[in-house]
């Protein structure tokens, strides 16, 4: 697929990484592929959730993290977008918070290398899955309350983080509200990837005429994770427009937000939404007195 349009087509890069429990070696892994993406012509880019640290020992994680104010790793980042006259969005990153939390926080920063939003994950993955595995990520994590849009030189970007993934009246409202591209920066278990990762990522961008960008966390972690890998970009009309394997690695993609209006055109489905009340079967047998 071409870009195309006014002024309204760019290159996506996205971010595929295997991320430890090592913060300065995510960091190093991060610089690498986001200047790949850049040298390759992307102007965002975007990396996957919980970028600079893979931790599930609560003691450890919470030594690891620091606060925003000062943060080394976000200014790491800002200077690299700087440097490469990018948009970075970092997909997310632990950031301490008081009373005991940490935010899943997501961190867009412009070519000049400001922060120019910032989302926190809203629904936390709390789960026991058949294979055995148990995660709890309200443990640890405080759930974000606000859906955040952001504008980009070539439309608008909605933000959010995996889990997020699951609940499409987020996306809905995003989409309603202007976006043209939704992020969803994410580390899926391998399971849940293997099951409903595709179809729920096309999902979104087709019921919502919108391009999906989702950077993938890949492989096992030294945590003894297993992620699911396969980062996609997805066209508003439902195409793969590019995907990654099982490693680490980038992709890329070009885009134009003119196809999110052009498939909006086509299935007008934003504006057809009604109100409409959910009642029990007998209810629907009484006749309405209208």
């Amino acid at each position: 697929m071409t870009a195309r349009g006014n002024g309204d087509g760019f290159r996506v890069g996205l971010v595929q990484m295997c991320s430890s429990r090592d913060v300065e070696r995510n960091l190093r892994d991060a610089g690498e592929l986001v200047r790949e993406a850049a040298s390759r012509g992307a102007k965002y880019v975007q990396t996957p959730e919980i970028t600079t640290l893979m931790e599930s020992d609560r003691q450890r994680l919470f030594a690891a993290v620091r606060p925003q104010e000062g943060n080394g790793a976000l200014a790491r980042f800002c200077t690299l977008a700087g440097e490469l006259g990018i948009w970075l969005h970092v997909g997310s990153m632990p950031v301490l918070l008081g009373g005991g939390k940490i935010a899943n926080r997501a961190f867009l920063i412009s070519p000049q290398g400001r922060v120019e939003a910032r989302f926190d994950k809203i629904h936390m993955f709390d789960i026991d899955l058949p294979r055995g595995e148990s995660y709890r990520e309200s443990k640890n994590y405080q759930a974000g309350d606000r859906a955040v849009l952001a504008p980009l030189p070539w439309g608008m970007l909605g933000i959010t983080v995996c889990y997020d993934l699951r609940f499409p009246h987020l996306y809905r409202a995003l989409a309603q509200a202007g976006a043209d591209f939704l992020a969803i920066p994410s580390a899926f278990t391998r399971p849940t990837g293997e099951a409903h990762w595709h179809v729920l990522l096309r999902a979104r961008a087709i019921e919502n005429g919108a391009y999906v960008f989702a950077a993938a966390q890949a492989g096992r972690h030294e945590t003894g994770r297993e992620t699911y890998g396969h980062s996609l970009i997805v066209s508003p009309w439902g195409e793969v427009l590019a995907e990654a394997g099982v490693h680490p690695c980038i992709i890329v993609a070009d885009v134009a937000s003119s196809e999110a209006r052009e498939a909006r055109r086509r299935i007008p489905s934003l504006q057809h939404d009604r109100p409409f009340q959910v009642i029990h079967g007998a209810e629907s047998l009484v006749k309405d007195a209208s």
